[in-house]
C-alpha cells in the first residue's frame, strides 16, 4: 500500500527489518493513516523509510521521535545544516553504522556540504576535529567526561562558537546518533534502503570486513558467549509463565516490607559486577576475516571519520575494583537538573526530549505475549535501569535484585550487545530471548534501551557542563 504523497522505500530482503517478518510490519503500516501523516509532517527523508516502518509499530512513540529528529536536523540553530550532518557521520562511524553514514552523507551533500570533507577528518575545519575526544567518550565511556573536557572544547572553539553553540547542538547530534544506531538500527537490524540512483537499486557498504547483511543473518557465526547452556532449554511457554510468576512474587515482596539502603547499594554493585560476565567484548574480533570476504560488496573505510578507532566500551565496573565511582541519579536527575539546562542551552529541545523519555517509559498496551491486563511497569523499569547500571548510574530507591529476577541471561546478552557493542548484534541473539513475545514487543524493548542510553549519556554530559558553568 503506497500513499500517493509518500515514497515507500523498497527493502533489500524480508522487509524493512532482517529480524521481523515483512508481513507484520506491512500490516501495521497499511492500517495506520497516522503514520503517513507523521511522515509528511516531520520525516527528514520525505518517505516512509525502513526505520519509520518498524517504529510505526508504536505510533505514539514515533510521533515524539520524528518531531525531535526534525527539530535537530531541520530547524534553525547555531550549527549550519552541513555541520550537523557531518557531526552525525562522525558519531555513526564510532559504531560502524553504515546505514546512518550513508543517510547523513547524502543529506550533507544535499544541504550544501563540501564534498572534500568526505575524504576524512584532515579535510574538515578545526572546530569539527576538536569534537573527536568528546565523540569517542560519549560513544563508549561517557562516565569519563569531566568539566575539563568542556573547558578545553570551549577554549579551542571560542573564536568560532560561543559556549552554547559548541555544546548544545553538537552534543545533542552526537548523542542522538549513538543511541539511534546502537540500539534501534542494529537492535532491529534495519535493512538498507533502496536507492534509485544505484544500478541494482540498493546501497550496501561493509565495515571492518563485516557486511551489514552478514551480521544480520549470523553468517554461521557462533558467538562464544552464547554457546553452552547460557540460554537454557526451556520452552517459550514456560519461560513466559515463569516470568509472570516472578513479577507477581516481586510485587508481593514489595508490599511486605522495605529493603535497607545498605542492601540496595550492595545489590547494585553486585549487578554491576555481574554484567562483566554477560558477554565478551572481543568475541567477534576472534573470527578470521576470511569467513566474510566472499560476501563483500563495497568496502567503506569508516576510520577516516574518527580518531583512535581502537577505543571502545569498557565495563564501568572493572575486575578487582571494590569501590565504584557511581553516578547517584538523585544527585543529578533529568527532571530536576538536566531538563532545565538543556532548555537553557537549546531552546525547546528539552521539552521534546522529555516528552520522548516519558512516552517510551510509560508506553504500554497492558499485554505480555498472549496475556492481557498485565501491569508491565516493573519490567519496563528493570530494562531501563539495567542500561543505566551498565553506565554506572544508580537509583537509591530501586532494588537491583529485581533485574536478575526479571531479565533472563539471553535478554541481558542482547541488551549489553546492542547498547555497548551494537555492530555485533546478530539475529540469533534477537531470537533467543522472549521467544513467545510478539515482534512489536521486542521493538518496544529496543525503544526503551535507546532512550535509556540517550538519557545516560545526557546526564554525564550535562553534569560536566553544569560543573563548568558553576
Amino acid at each position: 500500500q503506497q500513499d500517493k504523497r509518500i515514497r515507500v522505500s523498497q527493502p533489500l530482503t524480508r522487509g524493512p527489518s532482517a529480524f521481523i517478518p515483512e508481513k507484520e510490519v506491512a500490516q501495521a503500516n497499511t492500517a495506520d493513516e497516522r503514520t503517513n501523516f507523521l511522515v509528511e509532517e516531520y520525516s527528514t527523508s520525505g518517505r516512509l523509510d525502513n526505520i519509520t516502518q518498524v517504529m510505526s509499530l508504536h505510533t505514539q512513540y514515533l510521533e515524539s521521535f520524528l518531531r525531535s529528529q526534525f527539530y535537530m536536523l531541520r530547524m534553525d540553530g547555531p550549527l549550519p545544516l552541513p555541520h550537523r550532518h557531518y557531526i552525525a557521520i562522525m558519531a555513526a562511524a564510532r559504531h560502524q553504522c553504515s546505514y546512518l553514514i550513508n543517510m547523513h552523507v547524502d543529506e550533507f551533500l544535499k544541504t550544501g556540504g563540501i564534498a572534500e570533507w568526505l575524504n576524512g577528518l584532515k579535510y574538515v575545519p578545526q572546530r569539527l576535529k576538536n569534537l573527536n575526544e568528546i565523540n569517542k567518550l560519549l560513544a563508549h565511556r561517557p562516565w569519563l567526561i569531566t568539566k575539563e573536557h568542556i573547558q578545553n572544547l570551549c577554549f579551542t572553539l571560542r573564536k568560532v562558537w560561543y559556549l552554547t553553540e559548541c555544546t548544545k547542538q553538537s552534543f545533542k547530534m552526537l548523542e542522538n546518533v549513538y543511541v539511534y544506531c546502537s540500539t534501534f538500527l542494529t537492535g532491529q537490524k534495519i535493512n538498507p534502503e533502496r536507492d534509485p540512483e544505484i544500478s541494482n537499486g540498493f546501497r550496501l557498504i561493509s565495515v571492518n570486513n563485516f557486511c551489514v547483511c552478514d551480521l544480520a543473518n549470523d553468517n554461521n557465526i557462533e558467538n562464544a558467549s552464547l554457546t553452552g547452556n547460557n540460554f537454557g532449554i526451556v520452552g517459550s511457554l514456560s519461560e513466559l509463565e515463569a516470568l509472570m510468576e516472578r513479577m507477581k512474587r516481586l510485587q508481593e515482596e514489595r508490599e511486605d516490607g522495605d529493603t535497607s539502603q545498605e542492601e540496595m547499594t550492595t545489590r547494585f554493585e553486585k549487578e554491576t559486577k555481574e554484567s562483566l560476565f554477560v558477554v565478551s567484548g572481543d568475541t567477534f574480533h576472534s573470527f578470521p576475516h576470511s569467513d566474510f570476504e566472499d560476501d563483500m560488496i563495497i568496502t567503506c573505510d569508516v576510520s577516516r571519520y574518527i580518531e583512535d578507532p581502537g577505543f571502545g566500551y569498557e565495563d564501568f565496573a572493572r575486575r578487582g575494583e571494590e569501590h565504584l565511582p557511581t553516578f547517584r541519579a538523585q544527585d543529578y536527575t533529568w527532571e530536576n537538573h538536566g531538563f532545565s539546562l538543556v532548555n537553557r542551552l537549546y531552546s525547546d529541545i528539552g521539552h521534546l526530549l522529555d516528552e520522548k523519555f516519558r512516552m517510551v517509559y510509560s508506553l504500554t498496551y497492558n499485554t505480555m505475549a498472549t496475556h492481557e491486563d498485565v501491569d508491565t511497569t516493573m519490567l519496563r523499569r528493570a530494562l531501563f535501569n539495567y542500561v543505566h547500571c551498565m553506565f554506572g548510574i544508580r537509583y537509591d530507591d530501586y532494588d537491583y535484585g529485581e533485574v536478575n529476577q526479571l531479565l533472563e541471561r539471553s535478554l541481558k546478552v542482547y541488551i549489553k550487545t546492542v547498547t555497548c557493542y551494537p555492530e555485533r548484534t546478530t539475529k540469533r541473539m534477537y531470537d533467543s530471548y522472549w521467544r513467545q513475545f510478539k515482534h512489536s514487543e521486542k521493538v518496544h524493548v529496543n525503544l526503551l534501551l535507546m532512550e535509556a542510553r540517550m538519557q545516560a549519556e545526557l546526564l554525564y554530559a550535562l553534569r560536566a557542563i553544569t560543573r563548568h558553568l558553576t
